[in-house]
């Protein structure tokens, strides 16, 4: 049985009189004046299938309090468990029922079950508050975007035909302990010699050659693993023999598109759209984000909002590489859509400038549009004087510092966790931490 509050708290609840100990207070009691949203924390319990009977489970408000803590102070889960039995300063924010000292696995099975939507809505709510308490009015708002790279390695041909490999003779090895006397062979320490001699290979023919080894070893690999899906049938375990197929049908398709894109650009000498590429085995929704001449990246594209406070006032998780040009009136009008006004002064980075873009705001009500490069745009077109475009876009260069203390502070440069859904609730998270510890120091006492 879960309950949404703890019933009865300690009487020794105490915050540190430090810095961080009076940071958490406040968070603490905005979090108190807003005990609805831990209906929505435990909707979400419930949806990971917790039964409402037996062993009584961690609280939604304790569930909802660390998760925050962790990104909030940017804490593994098992140097969570040591700070929630260490510190008592912890322990008060967390709200942990008398005794209790949730191990690492309770706290991820539980944190992860937040859902993107649980964290976004509560992010609503906090900057609801933020506009009732005059602390953000949303009247003057700079756009910018940023990019979150997805928990994967640098990826290559070779290295996903690798991966691709090393996966399927793992789930051979466990359909053989399964259903046994199946026939097949390891071509694991083949496939990683192959990948080897193509990252040290010097000239192109030698490094041809040890791609094709490598296909044909990968091939030969998925048709041991399709023999082995029609033999488990005579398991003796069949929830066992269910959970493999599962994972097998998930991974096959992958490794398919894989083998094929290589077989186009290696052996054929094709070019394949970024948008059909699949750039790790593990993390098949990163997307390859180039901005600019800048380095590639792998994960998703980020379009923020921000106002003078420096709350994040709405973000979006993109869907391939949009240009920046194309999701500036998007952006604008969520912003209208929420706040139910248009902003009285906008800037934005210099990728969002067009003309069409400049007069969509102004047709939408925004009486002053500073782009931080002109693109052809005269100032007089943007705004009404050359001092409000210097001010404007100067204010619009604070939006770089959000970002930098989002990726430093929160843990946005690279999402530590698995699956797009998680990568967008770890996005969201990160944000709704960031705006409460902000909104903390910024309300009046």
């Amino acid at each position: 049985m879960r309950q949404e509050r703890t019933v009865q708290a300690s009487l020794f609840d105490l915050f540190a009189e430090h810095e961080i100990g009076r940071e958490l207070k406040a968070m603490s009691q905005w979090l108190d004046d807003h005990r609805e949203l831990l209906a929505w924390v435990a909707e979400d319990l419930r949806r990971r299938g917790v039964k409402e009977t037996g062993r009584q489970g961690l609280p939604a408000e304790s569930v909802l309090r660390c998760a925050l803590l962790k990104q909030h102070r940017q804490l593994s889960y098992e140097e969570l468990a040591f700070h929630l039995e260490d510190s008592a300063s912890f322990r008060t924010f967390a709200r942990l029922p008398l005794a209790w000292t949730p191990r690492k696995s309770a706290l991820q099975a539980t944190v992860s079950a937040i859902r993107a939507e649980t964290w976004e809505a509560i992010n609503r709510m906090l900057i609801a508050g933020a506009r009732q308490e005059k602390v953000e009015t949303g009247k003057v708002v700079r756009l910018d975007s940023t990019v979150t790279a997805a928990l994967m390695h640098e990826p290559s041909d070779s290295s996903l035909l690798w991966d691709g490999v090393r996966v399927m003779v793992r789930l051979l090895k466990r359909a053989d302990a399964l259903v046994g006397a199946l026939v097949w062979r390891n071509h694991r320490r083949a496939a990683k010699k192959r990948a080897r001699a193509i990252e040290y290979a010097r000239d192109r023919p030698a490094r041809v050659q040890h791609y094709r080894e490598l296909i044909k070893l990968a091939q030969a690999t998925l048709a041991y693993a399709d023999c082995a899906a029609t033999r488990l049938w005579q398991a003796s375990d069949p929830m066992a023999a269910a959970l493999w197929q599962a994972e097998f049908r998930h991974y096959r398709p992958l490794i398919e598109r894989i083998i094929g894109q290589t077989e186009r650009r290696v052996l054929r000498g094709e070019a394949v759209a970024a948008g059909e590429k699949i750039v790790s085995l593990f993390e098949p929704h990163a997307d390859i984000i180039v901005k600019g001449g800048r380095d590639v990246e792998y994960g998703h594209k980020l379009n923020l909002t921000t106002g003078r406070s420096g709350l994040i006032l709405d973000l979006v998780i993109e869907a391939g590489n949009p240009a920046d040009s194309d999701r500036f009136l998007p952006m604008l009008k969520r912003h209208i859509a929420c706040y139910g006004e248009a902003p009285r002064q906008a800037a934005a980075d210099g990728g969002y400038a067009s003309r069409q873009n400049l007069g969509e705001a102004k047709a939408l009500g925004v009486r002053d549009m500073a782009f931080h490069k002109k693109a052809g745009l005269r100032i007089e077109d943007m705004v009404k004087s050359n001092w409000v475009y210097r001010k404007l876009r100067n204010f619009r260069a604070g939006v770089e510092s959000d970002i930098s203390c989002l990726k430093r502070a929160y843990g946005l440069a690279r999402c530590l966790w698995r699956g797009l859904d998680h990568f967008t609730a770890y996005v969201w998270s990160s944000a709704v931490a960031y705006n409460l510890a902000l909104f903390a120091r910024l309300k009046p006492t």
